[in-house]
């Protein structure tokens, strides 16, 4: 009999295909690469090849991919893109995978990790059906496509942990480190009605904190709440930079203008004046 939690996992692991599949069809048309494919990894079952496009045979449908085991399995131990120009007769990785491989006619491969927290969750394999180098171009497209799909699935994960029934307890401060995650998240993420929504539930998070209605006058733009929301998490300039993909001088202009708003002269004056004005949590 399958549980709520059965269903709900096999919905979300629906919605993750979706986003791999989506991720693979734009590395093909990018690269002209003539096979793509792709897999998650799942606590319960491992990794296995569940997206292929361009394949000719079924070969590669379904297989279990171990750490360690073929070009796949050294890329999830290493957490790092790996590649062969002839696969038959690389050195570096092992050779349980020889039979389906061959099957499809695959030669020159590579594998790119899917790393979201420092956990890899999958890899995206890209194949030429012939012996030759895999370039630069076609390198960085498919290091682009693992992190497309990297930054969906942490958007995912904080939207499924913020949805779940809370824990007995719950702080605000867990609550407001939640939101400064989402903040960082939002500015990357590509697709528009899904940022909107990243945004709405950073609305209701700071309503859920019992933070005043939006003091009128005060136009925070997303930017500045953005730097607030890292600066009120306890990050550095030079730490609210790497997290937002912008540099630690535009992070310093975007604080002293929040800062210029709020009428606030520290740092820690701008956070407490930003809550109180009802724009951060």
């Amino acid at each position: 009999m399958q549980t709520d939690d059965d269903g709900e996992g096999t919905v979300r692991e629906h919605v993750e295909s979706v986003e791999l599949r989506g991720a693979l069809l734009r590395l093909r048309r990018t690269t002209g690469l003539p096979v793509v494919f792709g897999g998650l990894l799942h606590e319960t079952r491992g990794m296995r090849i569940a997206e292929l496009n361009g394949a000719v045979t079924p070969a590669l449908h379904g297989l279990a991919i171990s750490a360690g085991s073929g070009l796949g399995g050294k890329c999830l131990a290493l957490s790092r893109p790996c590649a062969v120009t002839d696969y038959p007769s690389a050195q570096h990785i092992t050779h349980e995978y020889d039979g389906p491989v061959s099957a499809e006619g695959l030669r020159s491969v590579i594998a790119v990790p899917v790393v979201v927290r420092r956990k890899v969750r999958g890899v995206l394999y890209g194949a030429l059906r012939d012996a030759l180098p895999i370039g630069e171009r076609v390198f960085d497209a498919a290091v682009a496509a693992a992190r497309d799909v990297e930054q969906a699935l942490a958007v995912r994960d904080e939207v499924h942990r913020l949805l779940a029934p809370p824990s007995p307890g719950p702080s605000w401060e867990e609550v407001r480190q939640a939101y400064g995650e989402l903040r960082e998240l939002a500015p990357r993420v590509t697709d528009p009605e899904l940022r909107d929504r990243l945004l709405a539930v950073c609305g209701r998070l700071r309503s859920a904190a019992g933070t005043s209605a939006p003091v009128p006058g005060l136009t925070l733009t997303p930017r500045e709440t953005d730097v607030l929301a890292a600066v009120a998490s306890g990050a550095t300039n030079a730490t609210a930079a790497r997290r937002l993909g912008l540099r630690p001088e535009t992070v310093k202009g975007y604080l002293r203008s929040a800062m210029r708003k709020l009428g606030a002269h520290t740092r820690t004056e701008a956070v407490v004046a930003a809550r109180r004005a009802g724009a951060l949590p």
